[in-house]
């Protein structure tokens, strides 16, 4: 398996990963760290979808995509923090005043989990932030110890996913998900 990782330019391969089964039907679509609560809660079915076909436009655009061969397998949520709830968000500190990127979501597709694919996903982020010249980059995954995770939570990754993509714990917060306390992870890029 040779796993590459794009920047996420292909709305059409953003929708196989993100999108709903129906085009109507209320998704996350991965914008709710991504845009305000307010208006995260007001959008309904395909309004979502066309606001992340305005975000896969622009520059840089939303995240990243695994492909294997030409199938799109994957998808991580990366972005400047200063873009991201995450730059008011109480519950997850601020380690010092860098304008770091954040990656806060990773998902792969059903059929292509456990392949190892988050791995390329979360070196893929890393990657694109450093390419936009990103000073630092952090997660926000759970510290889970090694317990199971429900698959609709995983989306945030785990400490130890983290830690082996070369992140170190740089804090802890006051974020739950899923009975889980989230940990700040970060990697500096300089």
């Amino acid at each position: 398996m040779a796993i590459e990782i794009r920047p996420a330019i292909q709305f059409e391969d953003v929708g196989t990963v993100l999108g709903p089964k129906r085009p109507d039907a209320t998704v996350c679509w991965c914008l709710s760290y991504r845009i305000p609560s307010k208006q995260n809660v007001q959008l309904r079915g395909t309004e979502r979808a066309a606001l992340m076909r305005e975000l896969v436009g622009q520059d840089p655009p939303p995240g990243v995509l695994a492909y294997d061969g030409g199938e799109v397998v994957g998808w991580a949520g990366v972005h400047p923090r200063s873009d991201t709830n995450f730059a008011r968000n109480r519950k997850i500190p601020h380690v010092d005043e860098l304008d770091v990127w954040s990656v806060w979501c990773i998902r792969v597709r059903p059929g292509h989990r456990g392949e190892g694919i988050a791995h390329h996903l979360l070196r893929g982020a890393v990657d694109f932030a450093r390419s936009y010249g990103a000073p630092a980059i952090e997660g926000y995954p759970v510290d889970n110890q090694g317990s199971h995770i429900d698959l609709t939570m995983a989306y945030v990754g785990t400490q130890k996913l983290f830690e082996q993509a070369g992140f170190t714990k740089a804090a802890d917060t006051d974020s739950v998900i899923n009975g889980f306390h989230r940990v700040l992870m970060r990697l500096d890029l300089r």
